[in-house]
């Protein structure tokens, strides 16, 4: 265990507790990814399967340099550990079960620039003025609620977001958004805030 030699107790404590949740609060360059690094190791010490471990960071660069510092402790065993950002692993787990939820496998990701692209079509269909509907504003609340998890349906549904909309003299947002999310569905695509939207909605349906 010589690499917990170089923890001071509290962060011993939080490398060493095993069993629960653990809540890691300190301010910048205190070690908290040191001790994130260090308690994976330490379970995969203590027999946890390194499949069984989920780790998720904001960046790929992140990702990568906890790996490392994972590796150089346990060995290649951490090779097996379930870790990147939020949008890598969700669309990993996506790639293995989207057709629980009505998705091809080899769905596509929609980047921002396809997704505006899209929007813009539908916009233009629906004869909406572009600068009441900008694309960005669209993009953005359409973003918003799924971040929020709102489906098109329950955004459809709740009144104070459809009074919001009507106030702004955005009323149509509600059947944009329901648009959007069917043209995406018939293409077997999702954008990036369906990696996590749509992640969701399969681990509620289908948790095992």
């Amino acid at each position: 265990m010589d690499y917990l030699a170089g923890l001071n107790p509290s962060q011993r404590g939080a490398v060493e507790q095993t069993e629960g949740p653990v809540m890691i609060v300190a301010g910048a360059g205190s070690g908290k990814t040191r001790v994130i690094t260090y308690r994976v190791a330490h379970l995969i010490r203590k027999g946890v399967d390194p499949f069984n471990i989920l780790v998720l960071t904001f960046t790929n660069k992140a990702a990568k340099e906890m790996r490392a510092r994972i590796v150089s402790v346990v060995g290649s065993e951490a090779k097996n550990i379930w870790m990147g950002t939020f949008h890598s692993v969700f669309a990993k787990i996506l790639r293995v079960e989207a057709e629980l939820i009505g998705y091809p496998r080899n769905f596509t990701i929609y980047d921002t620039d396809d997704t505006k692209s899209l929007l813009r079509a539908i916009l233009k269909e629906m004869n909406l003025d572009d600068k009441l509907y900008n694309v960005n504003h669209v993009y953005g609340r359409i973003s918003q609620a799924k971040n929020n998890l709102i489906s098109p349906q329950e955004y459809n549904k709740n009144e104070a977001i459809l009074a919001e909309d009507i106030s702004n003299g955005r009323g149509q947002l509600g059947q944009i958004y329901m648009t959007y999310a069917q043209r995406c569905y018939r293409a077997g695509g999702m954008d990036f805030d369906d990696l996590l939207f749509k992640t969701n909605v399969l681990l509620n349906k289908h948790p095992e």
